[in-house]
């Protein structure tokens, strides 16, 4: 019997979302007992994101954060927006023509990771409790159904299943509610979904990955507060877009984000971006510098139309674990934090009187929020993009946010599964990707090294496949095993042996970006929590 501890509220993932319901649930109630569990060595660790901070959500958590220190420290100066035609052409775009959805007024530059280790201070100073380095592996229920709380994965198991001599049982807590704030693809929240029918009337969810990296530059060539985004150029068979962010300290932060729905096998979202950093619109500042960190994280981004319910019984998603991200605005902090904060209402609404329902009384809270009114009102813009391109699809959210203010009397939708766009190796082109230099361009060992990822090597693999023989029977001789392109890290490689193709799986390389569970064309690929403080170490990112 596993030892057990009682709260009124666990949750699980310490990010904006789920530490921004921390805090509003103390805020409302000083006496609820309530914990977080993260599964990262400390708070942050684990988080990545772009990012541009709209401080709204923040302005309502803590009127006073300048006072109290938050990491807000480069506002937006200016933004440019740019399509590339190729490897050395570029347009930039009219500001005036550029959908106000992605104009940065009033914003900041930020690293979500600070920011949460500054949220998990304000949290603890509040009375939440925070367990870093505890993942939370399985889902309790009551007899009747009801989510009772979460269990902590058992710790010191060898990979062959064996207890080492650090063999460390897991805890369940259990709670009378659990909120689940895990990010993109969390591991719980996709059961949920599953075993509740949570998006029955949901759109598919869609997802890109991104990829990040922090640079050290000249400070002549450092412009603090700088924005700029684009898309184009080199992701000809796939869309998305980039980023390149001034921050402080003479650092920015560049990045590619590839939706998950591209159709080519030979794709690599690694290689894309090596190649991007070459453009004359980047290398003008990262020429001379010096690489950071590097990290890559999944992004759910099917917004408004794809958004599964968030309450079950005993339960709630919040943030990215349900998909509150704004993708027009290519923003999800604030609606995470908002998202996170509703839901502390109403289960403090509930727990102080039994007679109201969770469902109802986050319903209606959902209802009347900033929340639904920006989600809904940007809920053509990524379907426009798939189904238009980025020009169509850019004239069309044009006249959807600039002149109709994202009330087009029509809603467009996005049916297909991200997974099953792969094409065959017999129907695409293969793409041929120049060496890395080593200056602009870099190897992916290299850049997991930087992200500081580290697990226990003597563990059960948390990269679990449902047939083993699908990876080197029918995904190589279909598409030549895409888990090798679209990973990263490299934690997927096809090895040629005597007996022939094995497929070897690196997993003390992950970076927990879940993009094999997304985008596997077989959906062979589930990823599951590794022993706690496994995975990235990232810094100010």
């Amino acid at each position: 019997m596993r030892e057990s501890m009682e709260f009124d509220v666990v949750i699980v993932g310490a990010g904006p979302s789920g530490l921004s319901t921390a805090i509003r649930l103390k805020q409302l109630n000083a006496e609820l007992n309530v914990c977080v569990l993260e599964k990262g060595s400390e708070v942050g660790a684990h988080i990545l994101s772009g990012a541009v901070l709209e401080p709204r959500a923040l302005n309502e958590l803590f009127e006073n954060w300048q006072d109290l220190g938050a990491p807000l420290n480069t506002p937006v100066t200016k933004d440019e927006v740019y399509v590339l035609k190729n490897g050395e052409v570029s347009k930039e775009i009219p500001h005036a023509l550029v959908p106000n959805s992605m104009k940065n007024d009033g914003n900041y530059i930020v690293s979500v990771g600070n920011l949460s280790r500054w949220l998990a201070e304000q949290a603890e100073g509040l009375g939440v409790e925070i367990f870093p380095g505890f993942a939370a592996a399985e889902i309790l229920y009551h007899e009747d159904g009801r989510v009772k709380g979460v269990a902590t994965g058992d710790m010191g198991i060898s990979a062959s299943g064996e207890q080492l001599s650090t063999y460390m049982e897991g805890m369940e807590l259990h709670a009378t509610y659990t909120v689940l704030s895990e990010g993109c693809r969390g591991h719980l929240g996709k059961q949920l979904i599953q075993k509740f029918s949570l998006d029955a009337n949901a759109d598919p969810q869609h997802y890109a990955l991104g990829i990040k990296e922090l640079w050290q530059i000249d400070p002549a060539k450092h412009q603090p507060g700088l924005v700029v985004h684009g898309a184009g150029w080199p992701l000809d068979d796939a869309s998305g877009g980039f980023f390149l962010y001034h921050t402080d300290n003479n650092q920015v932060v560049a990045g590619l984000i590839v939706d998950l729905n591209y159709r080519n096998p030979w794709l690599s979202p690694y290689e894309e971006f090596q190649r991007l950093k070459h453009h004359p619109v980047f290398k003008q500042y990262l020429e001379g510098g010096e690489r950071v960190s590097y990290g890559a994280r999944a992004i759910t981004k099917g917004g408004w139309n794809a958004l599964p319910t968030m309450t079950m019984p005993g339960a709630m998603l919040v943030g990215c674990d349900a998909g509150t991200l704004n993708v027009a605005k290519i923003k999800g902090t604030h609606t995470a934090m908002k998202s996170g904060m509703l839901a502390a209402e109403a289960i403090s609404q509930v727990l102080a009187d039994d007679s109201l329902s969770l469902g109802e009384t986050f319903s209606d809270s959902f209802d009347q929020s900033w929340l639904k009114q920006e989600l809904y009102s940007t809920r053509n813009f990524a379907p426009a993009m798939h189904k238009f391109g980025t020009v169509l699809g850019g004239a069309f959210n044009y006249v959807d946010q600039n002149i109709l203010g994202g009330k087009m009397p029509i809603t467009l939708h996005d049916t297909s599964v991200d997974h099953a766009q792969m094409q065959t190796i017999a129907q695409a082109k293969k793409i041929d990707y120049p060496k890395p230099d080593g200056k602009l361009s870099f190897d992916r060992l290299s850049s997991v090294f930087l992200s500081n990822t580290n697990h226990e090597e003597d563990q059960p693999c948390h990269l679990t496949l449902a047939d083993d023989s699908i990876p080197t029977g029918s995904n190589l001789s279909q598409f030549a095993e895409p888990a090798q392109r679209y990973c990263p890290a490299g934690v997927y490689e096809i090895v040629e042996q005597a007996s022939g193709p094995t497929f070897q799986i690196n997993a003390q390389n992950c970076l927990h970006c879940k993009t094999c569970d997304i985008k596997d064309p077989a959906q062979n690929i589930t990823w599951v929590t590794p022993e706690g403080t496994g995975g990235p170490n990232y810094p100010n990112m």
